[in-house]
């Protein structure tokens, strides 16, 4: 699907085709995969390489443009199962056109950092800045979930909580992963900078974005490590759980099994004592009681 926008009032607008300077191309068809590399000379590596969500961040020159592909945090459903992936986004800059190859639906252009947009360049600093941007809030999210889990586990006897969070450990992994690879890219293009045709200002929120994506890794890696180094705990509480579990079960089907058997005793089909006597049932039930609260205090006395 092609959605096409220009650059008006420093914002990003949808316009017609004769004025679109922004071509944004959401999973591509194949006739459009083909206009994209026969029309626009787009390798055709690269364009798949944009629609790989294993593919690492990228910089390369081209004789006509230069191609970009950075990772972002994929959209989150309740399907995903608390597993937080990351997807590719190509980007090719031409001198009057900037070309965006997305393998899903995205808002590429929603959030404040798009409030004033001044050129292409710009816009594609503030793509990159918006994914770091992204990548936080997910942090976030992740650890609110990691939070919530953690309360159900201290009293929880599945496992099911604790496999939630090597699912969301392994997204972090995930994570600083794609963010290495992004600061990879963003160091390369303050190195070709001129090439790029970034100007001043620009250079200046180059820098800003390289301090911004360096505490988003930094970040991450403290969630991962906490999640990483706590997860032996969280295991040895849910095994503890269960200890106490079959201790509580223990008790009981021992308190249960002592009044029995004194009960038991009391109804064989022989001659035994107390049968002539009239009060035999009631002497039975207080030699049952008897022997469950002496059971108990031995319990105490040897503090199981």
């Amino acid at each position: 699907m092609l959605r096409i926008c220009q650059i008006k009032d420093c914002q990003v607008v949808d316009c017609s085709d004769d004025q679109g300077t922004i071509w944004v191309y959401t999973n591509p068809s194949d006739q459009e995969k083909k206009h994209l590399i026969n029309e626009l000379k787009i390798d055709e590596h690269t364009l798949a390489s944009a629609l790989d969500p294993d593919e690492l961040s990228r910089l390369e020159f081209e004789p006509d443009h230069s191609a970009l592909i950075f990772k972002r945090p994929k959209n989150y459903s309740s399907q995903d199962e608390f597993l937080f992936k990351v997807s590719s986004v190509g980007v090719f800059l031409f001198r009057q056109r900037l070309v965006i190859v997305a393998p899903e639906e995205v808002s590429l252009f929603e959030g404040k950092q798009f409030q004033r947009v001044c050129s292409l360049s710009d816009l594609l600093l503030k793509m990159i800045y918006r994914s770091i941007y992204h990548y936080l809030e997910h942090l976030k999210i992740i650890n609110l979930i990691t939070d919530s889990l953690e309360g159900k586990i201290s009293s929880s006897m599945e496992n099911k909580y604790l496999l939630n969070l090597f699912t969301l450990e392994k997204s972090l992994v995930y994570y600083l992963n794609a963010i290495n690879s992004n600061s990879m890219l963003i160091e390369k293009m303050k190195v070709n900078a001129s090439k790029l045709g970034l100007s001043q200002e620009e250079m200046e929120f180059l820098d800003d974005i390289i301090i911004e994506n360096n505490q988003c890794y930094r970040q991450a890696e403290i969630y991962s490590n906490i999640l990483a180094g706590l997860m032996d705990a969280r295991v040895s509480i849910v095994s503890n759980n269960l200890n106490v579990l079959m201790k509580t079960l223990n008790i009981i089907t021992i308190g249960i099994m002592v009044p029995t058997f004194v009960v038991s005793a009391f109804s064989m089909n022989v001659g035994i004592p107390l049968s002539w006597h009239p009060g035999a049932f009631w002497m039975v039930m207080s030699l049952a009681l008897v022997s469950v609260v002496a059971f108990m205090l031995f319990w105490r006395f040897k503090k199981w």
